[in-house]
């Protein structure tokens, strides 16, 4: 009996499950470890204490089929804390982090142009209606805009102007 064949079909079966496997660990691990979003309570709150609002849509320029937020993004002020929560959802991933920045910008490219300046809020650990608090050093009304980013892949995921 030749062993050579085997193993080579062996190792090439190995490498050929491996990088679909790796692929759909990247894509699961993020959905499986997310945290649960606000409940109804929160989303209330905030509504009711909304200082600016904002919509992420699917079809930017820099979003994907695959990449997209999809709702509505509150800035609010409560009990002295200010929050930016999003009621809707961000398609999942990893390394999702969620910046305020001095103007919208819809694309990679424009965010990168003006990352240096971008204020990050904090890490994104639900995928809908995620909460976050703003550090209370940043004032969130001297900026315009918000912007989900994939700080892993430096990947554009949406971003809202806020009114």
């Amino acid at each position: 009996m030749n062993r050579k064949p085997f193993l080579v079909g062996l190792i090439a079966g190995g490498l050929l499950g491996l990088i679909p496997g790796f692929g759909l660990g990247v894509y699961f691990l993020p959905i499986i470890v997310a945290e649960r979003g606000a409940d109804e309570t929160v989303l209330a709150g905030a509504n009711a204490s909304a200082e600016r609002r904002g919509m992420f849509v699917r079809d930017l320029p820099g979003s994907d089929p695959l990449h997209y937020g999809d709702g509505e993004i509150i800035h609010s002020v409560e009990n002295g804390i200010t929050y930016i929560t999003l009621q809707g959802h961000v398609t999942p991933g990893p390394d999702y982090k969620l910046y305020l920045t001095p103007k919208y910008v819809d694309t990679k490219a424009g965010f990168e142009a003006i990352k240096a300046q971008s204020v990050r809020v904090g890490d994104i650990e639900a995928f809908e209606n995620f909460r976050l608090p703003v550090p209370p050093s940043v004032n969130a009304n001297d900026y315009p805009a918000v912007l989900v980013w994939c700080e892993k892949f430096s990947m554009f995921i949406s971003s809202a102007q806020l009114k």
